[in-house]
This record gives structure tokens, C-alpha cells and sequence, in this order.
């Protein structure tokens, strides 16, 4: 059977109503055990996710109740200075300074990578399932970095691949809405409208939410006539399942 593998990211303390909106939509589509989370440990630096608090208890019960659980980056804010036209490219026209993992030496970059393994897995009491870059946006020393972390997965927008052996998994876009202009809006609903055609063909289709789509009631509309699409022709699966596959 093709698979679904569904995820909502930026999840953490900053977006805490709007991911109760988005779990609560996208339940209407599939189990809420088969979706996954891209958790942010301190998103802008502004809102730290804390072992003892009431938002990593709702993170706790989430796993226990199957939610797979992402590291996301540590801040998901790109505070680093880009070297070559292509980064400053992607830094400037691919993502609103959200690309954390873009610009990042080694160290640091392991270092948060590292960090937020290890928070999210003392909160769940569970291995993360992997980790994802804010943005999907990696650097040449990022790459290094995850390759040697000890992640089973990771993901960026066109595959989900296994870091230690580079072997690639899954292949194709992921199928994502984008809120943070009336531009990027209507782009992602022409895309909504483009892509489940193409994707009910792949093996592994893919699909995306964030927070801010929350707010724009056309893209939740869009979000559900897709997966009713999806669904059609998919059977919602968890990552890890591609690692049995």
C-alpha cells in the first residue's frame, strides 16, 4: 500500500493553540498516531520548551499516544553569515531567516543537533524519530554534522534519507502551504491544487503544515481537500516504517 506521512512542525511552546488546531484538523484525515512532530527546542530564542513544563507534558502524551517526534533544529532562526551566492540565495529568497542549519559550522551545528535529541528524548522518555532541518535548508557542514549524530532519518523537501549510510528512502516534493504573504499564499494553493494529482502515483507522498497556516482559513481548506485526495490512494504510515521498508 503507497504511504502518507503526515507532520506538523514548529511545534513548541510559541505555537502551542495553533498546533491544537492543526492536530485537531488533521485528525479528521488520519489517526493521530500515525502523525509526526518537528519539535522546536527555543523557537527565535524566545520561547524555550522546558523539561518541566506543562507544554513538554502534552509533548509526553503525544508519544505515548504514537505521535513520532522530529528534532527541528534548536532555535529555527538563521543568525549565521552566509558565504557564496547560492546560500545568500537561499537564506534570502527560500525562507523568511528561518533556515537555521544554513550557514552553521560543524560544531554548532552538532552541538544543537545533539541538544535537542537529547531534550525532546528526556521529555518523552523515547528515541526522536529523527531530525529536520528548519526550512529543510542545510549547509555542507550541517550535512557533515547529521551524518555523524546518530539520527535514523532525516528529510529536506525533495526526499527523507537515512544520514548514516546516505541512503535515500523516500523521493519527491512535500506537499506544504506557505502563509506569510498574499503572494506565498496564492503560490501554495496553486501547488495544493498541482501536486495530489502527481502524488497519489508516488509510493510515498508527503505533507506539511505549520502554524501560520492556521490563520488563513483558505489554506486549511486547501490542507483538507488534499488529504481527502491523498487519502484516497494512501494509507497514513509513520517514517519509520521506511526504515523497515
Amino acid at each position: 500500500m503507497k504511504k502518507l506521512l503526515l507532520s506538523i512542525h514548529d511545534v513548541g511552546p510559541r505555537f502551542e493553540s495553533e498546533v491544537d488546531l492543526l492536530l485537531d484538523r488533521l485528525a479528521r484525515h488520519v489517526p493521530v498516531g500515525r502523525l509526526a512532530m518537528l519539535v522546536v527546542p527555543d523557537h527565535w530564542g524566545g520561547h524555550p520548551l522546558r523539561a518541566d513544563s506543562d507544554f513538554a507534558g502534552r509533548l509526553r502524551r503525544w508519544s505515548d499516544a504514537g505521535v513520532s517526534m522530529f528534532a527541528h533544529g534548536w532555535f529555527h532562526r538563521d543568525m549565521a553569515t552566509h558565504d557564496g551566492a547560492a546560500a545568500r540565495f537561499k537564506a534570502r529568497h527560500m525562507t523568511a531567516g528561518e533556515g537555521e542549519f544554513l550557514g552553521l559550522d560543524k560544531a554548532t551545528a552538532e552541538r544543537r543537533m545533539i541538544d535537542a535529541r537529547d531534550l525532546i528524548q528526556s521529555i518523552t522518555g523515547r528515541p526522536v524519530a529523527g531530525f529536520v532541518a528548519p526550512a529543510w535548508l542545510y549547509g555542507p557542514s550541517a550535512l557533515e554534522a547529521l551524518a555523524e549524530s546518530g539520527f535514523a532519518l532525516a528529510e529536506d523537501h525533495m526526499k527523507v534519507w537515512q544520514p548514516s549510510t546516505g541512503r535515500v528512502l523516500a523521493r519527491g516534493p512535500v506537499l506544504t502551504w506557505a502563509s506569510r504573504s498574499r503572494a506565498r499564499i496564492a503560490s501554495s494553493l496553486l501547488a495544493a491544487r498541482l501536486l495530489p494529482p502527481l502524488l497519489r502515483h508516488a509510493a510515498v507522498a508527503r505533507v506539511a503544515v505549520h502554524p501560520g497556516d492556521a490563520h488563513v482559513p483558505r489554506l486549511l481548506a486547501s490542507i483538507d481537500r488534499a488529504l481527502r485526495r491523498l487519502t484516497r490512494t494512501h494509507e497514513a504510515g509513520r517514517y519509520d516504517d521506511l526504515l523497515a521498508g
